[in-house]
């Protein structure tokens, strides 16, 4: 009898993580191997990796673990966070998300999976709920327009405190911020101001603005409303002389506060703006929320951040895309104004949806419940005889306690609730959503002014509320049907369900952008996000009762440095665009502190992201740009030229590595040390580190800091356009000037670093436990294969592709990185064909369109990453070979050059069921394979092609009225 048992140890392993995350098994691997012309991913890597920067050793990570094993030590982290109620306020608050929302939001792969919508057509349903969103920010902060999020709130203020300089009419002066703005928002322009010259004032604006401020000039005013201590004032005289003496005016304002007060636009702000992170958003130990701006008329077009817009489609129907993006910085480089590259839509589509479940009715109810609270509060505190300072407020009381502030606070957290220490003498305590009856009975106990919860209402019988008569809101607000329509879950459901089917996310298939790393997400990783222990605690509470986070927050930045080479990392950057300020920011401060302050000069390559240039600029770097050579590489020449010509004020070099052109430069530790020599610094851009990691690791062969994107290599999803996380990772001589932390000196180095760049200490700590996953379930070797097969993937399919279309750059041997480009531009010229009428064309082929245009207009970059299994590539690959015989048709004089598949492109059901004039079948334009596997599995695009250019001539960007739907209904 044969024995076919199997050893327990090898049971107990399972199937490893890497496997499941990997989509080519073993047997793809040789096939697509094969094709390229190698025997291993071994041979492979020798071949692609320049071998002056491989790595000998192995990654000194933790062995990997299942999934079973992973979510244990994640449990065990999060039992080790204790969730207090949480009354500190600053700008985080408990809040209670429906959880229809948590389920079909922030848990679903259809949104959490999808890109930016740079592709309109296959992302209405998630511009919808932007346009939802932009709607709710502009009725209740009465400005007209709004953008589509920002960073966090301090962000925000200091991208308006940008735009004032740049849209008002003093361009010198200073920049004059009330005292009882959130002290987070206060640092974090102070560290955004320093490096442009600008001047940051801080003065206590109560009584008007300070005659020395007048004399000086202010070219912008920032004030919080309500106060940061909770001081709800009546700011239309201070409004009035700020305009009197030119200057623009920013309110960051509390939305929430807003369903009952007077909005900013009606007091006469120029500029808006905050946080939505209480319309039911977690507060996540700091971050992701969606911050907001919105602004006046005259502003829109200088905006920052993306921007959504109601347009129209080849039908004429409306249609949504994101509005004005000559605006962005990928475009304008050095010449931006602001390096806002990820925002935070996964979040503000949770905020607008809140605002759709409760609509406007509900919303007040909210706030009036929270304010009736904090009224309450403060009267029984007052009748005790402790004193409250502000007769007015909203949500926060701050009461004066001399000399007894950290007693009354350490009472108050022995009964469970975290107050905020302001001072030796002032306690603040902030009511919102989830505050109850009991809370106010621990809080006043902790005061030593203990009363029964009991004769709450009779305390509510005698009590008024602390709103100011003269600032209660009168106007209507969200008045659109889509507040009014899904009261009930089965209607809200139904909605988010609808929305989600117009749009393509990875849970369709294959989103083949290059720099963008789409990738697996996988649940395991994302599952701890929305734990209690991880989701509901307040950036600002004791360190002690966030050891399980600071112990995964330590172990990530630990691993990160192991994996790219360096010395420190700091996580508080919350986009890529923030890292790269953030590592530019503390070459800057490493030069002053050398006695090198001349050094200004960055040097970047003109294929470099467009970012890299706009956050040169806000360092207050001077750009100089480097040639590329024909084949992609860095122009040796031209930039030892520059080196040698900016010696003495150079700065930095910002280099992509793989190039953005998708190849492994050979002369990358030729050219640093060249820069080095020369006494500047090297800054390697980590967009491409998908083709790196457990390969060559940056801080080792030359480069001196790198941002990491987490939303990339590392397996945060996109969210739709964000949330992101950009570490910024440096050697030890820049360590001293990492980003740190007003309230939270363990948050950054001795003495501050360079000062903040987001608005909570570890930025967005509420997702980090997906990268932490990643990391422990793949270990060394796991993420050594992943790299070998992304690298392996983008070369199998410029092999399948490259008799079709011309990859543009090639390395040695003909290899190409983790990404190829291919080139359309001498079939455009040859056939009329456009690079957007591939990219909708592959729309009817089932698939998200690659990179359009970037680096090189005319060109589609293709980055596969490792995730996605043979079939899927050649899928793709097919698809691709199918559009180029078409293109072909059109070349012949076949199909007019005006009418055919891909000038029609995409083909909507709609256009499928109407009359048909096209000299080409139905099934041609919607099945172009004829597979049973693409009906059954078909996409069906909402919209025509859109006319963008309609939609920047006639901007339209809050929610249209019903009657524009209606006209084109069906």
């Amino acid at each position: 009898m044969t024995d076919r048992r199997i050893p327990l140890s090898a049971l107990e392993q399972g199937t490893p993580f890497a496997a499941r995350h990997i989509g080519p098994d073993a047997r793809d691997r040789a096939k697509m191997l094969a094709q390229v012309g190698f025997g291993s991913l071994d041979d492979l890597t020798a071949a692609a990796v320049p071998e002056s920067i491989r790595t000998t050793e192995a990654l000194r990570l933790p062995e990997a673990r299942d999934e079973a094993g992973v979510l244990a030590e994640l449990r065990g982290l999060a039992a080790r966070n204790t969730v207090l109620r949480s009354m500190i306020g600053l700008g985080y608050h408990g809040t209670f998300t429906p959880p229809v929302i948590l389920r079909n939001v922030l848990e679903n792969p259809a949104w959490y999976t999808a890109y930016t919508p740079y592709q309109p057509e296959i992302s209405q349903g998630r511009l919808e709920a932007l346009l939802n969103f932009q709607t709710v920010v502009s009725d209740l902060t009465g400005l007209p327009t709004a953008g589509a999020s920002l960073l966090d709130e301090a962000t925000a203020a200091a991208e308006a405190m940008a735009l004032s300089r740049r849209v008002g009419k003093v361009k010198e002066g200073v920049f004059l911020v009330d005292a009882d703005c959130l002290p987070q928002t206060v640092a974090v322009v102070r560290t955004r101001a320093e490096p442009t010259g600008v001047e940051v004032m801080v003065a206590d604006l109560s009584g008007g603005i300070p005659d020395e401020a007048a004399e000086r000039g202010v070219f912008g005013v920032l004030v919080q409303y309500p106060g940061a201590s909770g001081a709800v004032r009546d700011l239309r005289g201070l409004v009035d002389r700020a305009h009197d003496l030119g200057a623009v005016v920013t309110v960051a304002a509390d939305l929430l506060a807003l369903t009952l007060l007077t909005s900013p636009g009606e007091l006469g702000a120029d500029i808006a703006v905050g946080t939505s992170q209480r319309f039911g958003v977690p507060m996540g130990f700091g971050g992701p929320h969606a911050g907001y701006m919105a602004v006046r008329d005259s502003f829109a077009r200088s905006l920052p951040g993306r921007l959504v817009g109601v347009s129209r489609d080849a039908d004429g129907a409306p249609a949504y895309r994101l509005a004005l993006q000559t605006r962005e910085q990928h475009i304008r480089r050095e010449k931006a104004t602001s390096n806002i590259c990820t925002a935070q839509v996964l979040l503000a589509v949770m905020a607008g949806m809140y605002a759709v479940y409760h609509g406007p009715d509900g919303l007040a109810a909210i706030a009036r419940r929270t304010h009736r609270y904090a009224a309450l509060l403060a009267a029984g505190l007052r009748e005790a005889g402790v004193e409250v300072v502000h007769d007015a407020f909203f949500d926060t009381v701050t009461a004066r306690v001399p000399g007894r502030a950290a007693e009354v606070v350490a009472a108050a957290r022995a009964a469970g609730v975290n107050l905020w220490q302001a001072d030796a003498d002032h306690v603040g305590v902030t009511c919102d959503e989830t505050t109850g009856r009991g809370d106010l009975a621990a809080v006043w106990s902790a005061f030593g002014a203990a009363r029964d919860a009991s004769d709450l209402d009779a305390l509510d019988a005698r009590t008024p509320d602390a709103l100011p008569e003269g600032l209660l809101r009168h106007d209507a607000y969200l008045t659109h049907p889509v507040f009014h329509r899904h009261r009930s879950e089965t209607a809200m459901l139904r909605y988010l369900r609808r929305l989600a089917d117009r749009d393509y996310a990875l849970d369709r298939g294959m989103i083949p952008l290059g720099s963008c790393t789409m990738k697996l997400n996988a649940t395991v990783e994302m599952e701890p996000v929305t734990w209690p222990e991880f989701a509901e605690l307040h950036p600002f509470a004791p360190a002690d009762q966030a050891e399980g986070y600071l112990s995964m927050i330590r172990e990530l930045e630990e691993r990160l440095a192991e994996i790219t080479g360096y010395d420190r990392v700091s996580l508080q950057p919350n986009a890529g665009s923030q890292g790269e300020l953030a590592g530019l920011l503390a070459v800057r401060a490493h030069h002053r502190a050398t006695g090198q302050p001349g050094r200004n000069v960055c040097l970047i390559p003109s294929s470099a992201h467009g970012t890299n240039a706009a956050s040169a600029v806000m360092a207050g770097m001077r750009v100089v740009v480097v040639a590329t050579g024909e084949n992609g590489d860095v122009d040796a020449d031209d930039l030892r030229a520059k080196i040698e010509k900016h010696a003495d004020e150079l700065a930095v070099l910002m280099v992509t590595y793989p190039s953005t052109h998708g190849v492994f430069e050979e002369d990358i530790a030729g050219i640093c040390a060249a820069v080095h020599d020369a006494g500047g610094q090297v800054y390697v851009d980590g967009a491409n580190l998908n083709a790196l990691v457990g390969l060559a690791r940056p801080g080792r062969f030359g480069a001196d800091v790198s941002h990491l994107n987490l939303h990339k290599t590392f397996c945060i999803p996109h969210g739709g356009g964000g949330p992101g996380v950009g570490p910024v990772a440096v050697r030890s001589h820049l360590a001293p000037y990492l980003p740190g932390h007003p309230l939270q000196p363990t948050a950054g180095p001795a003495g501050g670093g360079i000062g903040p760049v987001a608005a909570a200490p570890w930025g967005s700590a509420g997702i980090l436990p997906i990268s932490w996953a990643y990391l422990r379930l793949m270990g060394a070797e796991g993420l050594r294969r992943a790299t070998q097969v992304a690298v392996l993937g983008a070369n199998y399919i410029a092999k399948r592709l490259e008799a079709h279309y011309p990859v543009l750059y090639t390395g040695p041997g003909g290899l190409v990185a983790h990404e190829c480009i291919i080139d359309v531009r001498p079939l455009t010229r040859a056939t009329g064909v456009s690079i957007d009428d591939v990219a909708k064309r592959l729309i009817d082929y089932g698939f998200h369109a690659p990179t359009m245009s970037f680096p090189v207009a005319g060109t589609l970059m293709i980055e596969p990453t490792e995730s996605e299994n043979l079939a899927e590539l050649d899928r793709f690959c097919d698809a691709m070979i199918a559009i180029r015989a078409e293109i072909d048709r059109v070349g012949s004089g076949e199909w007019p050059k005006d009418d055919n598949p891909l000038a029609n492109a995409p083909h909507t059901t709609a256009q499928l069921s109407g009359e048909w004039p096209h000299p080409y079948t139905r099934q041609q334009a919607v099945f172009p394979t004829g597979t049973r596997e693409e009906r059954d599995g078909k996409y069906w695009p909402p919209v025509r092609r859109i006319d963008g250019a309609f939609g920047d001539r006639n901007l339209v960007c809050s929610c249209p009225p019903v009657a524009e739907h209606a006209d084109h209904a069906g």
